[in-house]
């Protein structure tokens, strides 16, 4: 598959920086959700890039320094979970894609965006399905989110050490659920997720 398919066209089309988007996190229980936008230079391109979920976590580390450092620009922008259950997990993602747009140092001119998000910004946008997979410019922006909720869980992994973070990242594991039913819920915590175990 041809990782710039889409970025070679939107090229063609007189489009010169292309913003890819993605989240990382919609569906733990607990932690905000991570999006990072980034614009790519495409004459050298990063081998070995692609969706963060196929890759491990040593490889994104790796890749994660060279996206940053080579990037024409980026931003990573989170929602909390008090936001979250406020307006909903979709919403939030919503709004954490484009918070992480506008964040940019670069204003792109064209923005692709992972899944099937519509984003609320004056900019040309183009959601892709499997976009992280598809295209460069949003499989960047998925490391890079990736690397960086990851880390961030790990550090409330030692602030919270009974829900052992640093291996499910919140997401709902047998194990989580378990310690849930144990110590109960902790500040970072999504209720709106929880309420079973509330």
């Amino acid at each position: 598959m041809d990782k710039l398919f889409y970025e070679r066209k939107l090229y063609e089309d007189g489009y010169r920086y292309i913003c890819g988007v993605d989240e990382v996190g919609r569906g733990p229980l607990a932690g905000p959700v991570v999006c990072a936008a980034v614009i790519m230079p495409f004459n050298e391109l990063i081998d070995g890039v692609d969706d963060s979920k196929k890759l491990t976590a040593k490889r994104r580390e790796k890749l994660d320094i060279l996206i940053r450092e080579r990037a024409i620009a980026y931003a990573i922008c989170r929602v909390e979970p008090q936001v979250i259950d406020e307006i909903n997990i979709l919403q939030a993602t919503r709004l954490c894609m484009k918070n992480a747009v506008e964040k940019l140092s670069v204003k792109p001119d064209f923005v692709l965006t992972d899944g099937n998000m519509t984003l609320d910004i004056s900019i040309p946008q183009q959601s892709v399905i499997g976009g992280d997979a598809a295209s460069y410019s949003i499989g960047a922006a998925s490391v890079i989110a990736k690397v960086n909720r990851d880390a961030l869980m790990d550090e409330y992994a030692k602030e919270y050490p009974f829900y052992a973070f640093e291996k499910n990242k919140g997401y709902g594991t047998a194990a989580h659920i378990s310690a849930i039913k144990e110590h109960g819920l902790c500040p970072i915590h999504r209720r709106s997720f929880t309420k079973k175990w509330d």
